[in-house]
């Protein structure tokens, strides 16, 4: 029994999966936006530190945009694979599809796609999306999808990440993901200290905020490693079985954290060895803070000498007379 151009009743109509994630491109956005307002600001930067200003600003911007961006992705573990398999429940209609899966710290994304795309009378193109945080029920979204009639290699995928699957994988992933995602956020506000103590400037104090950060993200990838680790159940789809390893995000964040670790050192060991150096980088002048002592000294009230040279004296003859005119 068929309808709707013979799609089964009881499934509804596929929806079009989003080309990208929203959050994602929001993030980027503001931070190109950032990126775009230097570029038009830097022709009023004068001096040979007009390079030096616009790639702290951009390293700046980068390591921020990086460290936020992470937190949305799922992209941390992936997989994909080809084959024949059943699509729907109660049909014994097979179809060639691609199946992803994507893992985040918040969820996991399972992806089919069709080869080609319209098979049995269908667009086979869908992107759905488990969430496990703590402020999310995975077994709840587990149902509705049944509930929905989603195809059944999601449904497969899916259901290897409930509480109640024998896998047992998923208290692993929900608090290796919450934790890696709580390092990032610290992360992200030692990124916005040391963006404040580089500007007031504070160098060294600066420095330490970057290794700091560094040890934040590679913290991150420790959390997110210890789940990647754990036993997995096979997830085999006939003589073809899907095999996830670590993604772009998980590769990004390593850079991310090396680059800021290496970044830190540098401007310590600078800060000890050539200060000189450090302070030209960061475009400050070597006579200013000497010009800011005698400023702040030219305040201070003069001190009281008990000697007698110090003492104003003035002979009473060269005092000048004063006639007064009486009214």
């Amino acid at each position: 029994m068929t309808l709707w151009n013979g799609s089964f009743p009881f499934y509804p109509i596929v929806n079009a999966c989003f080309p990208f994630n929203t959050t994602q491109a929001v993030i980027v956005s503001v931070f190109l936006s950032m990126l775009a307002t230097l570029i038009i600001i830097l022709p009023g930067i004068r001096g040979r530190g007009r390079l030096f200003w616009f790639l702290r600003m951009v390293m700046g911007l980068f390591v921020g945009a990086v460290v936020l961006t992470i937190q949305f992705t799922r992209d941390w573990e992936t997989g994909w694979v080809t084959a024949n398999t059943s699509y729907k429940s109660f049909s014994h209609a097979l179809v060639n599809a691609d199946i992803g899966l994507h893992i985040g710290l918040a969820g996991v994304n399972i992806t089919l796609v069709g080869n080609p795309v319209n098979q049995v009378n269908e667009t086979i193109n869908y992107n759905e999306h488990f969430a496990w945080s703590f402020d999310a029920d995975y077994d709840h979204s587990y149902s509705e999808g049944l509930e929905r009639g989603l195809p059944s290699p999601i449904l497969y995928v899916a259901e290897k990440f409930t509480t109640r699957s024998p896998c047992g994988v998923h208290r692993q992933y929900r608090i290796s993901g919450h934790y890696a995602s709580l390092t990032l956020w610290m992360a992200f506000c030692t990124w916005l200290l040391s963006i404040l103590l580089f500007s007031m400037p504070i160098l060294l104090y600066g420095g330490y905020m970057l290794l700091l950060m560094a040890a934040l993200m590679l913290f991150s990838l420790l959390f997110f490693f210890t789940a990647r680790n754990t036993s997995k159940c096979p997830i085999q789809f006939g003589p073809v079985s899907l095999k996830t390893d670590y993604g772009g995000s998980f590769w990004l964040t390593l850079v991310t954290g090396l680059l800021c670790l290496l970044l830190g050192l540098g401007i310590i060991i600078l800060n000890s060895v050539q200060p000189k150096k450090l302070r030209l980088v960061f475009n400050l002048d070597e006579g200013k803070g000497e010009e800011e002592e005698v400023w702040d000294k030219s305040y201070l009230p003069a001190e009281p000498s008990s000697s007698a040279q110090d003492v104003l004296m003035v002979p009473l003859g060269e005092l000048c007379e004063v006639t007064t005119t009486q009214l």
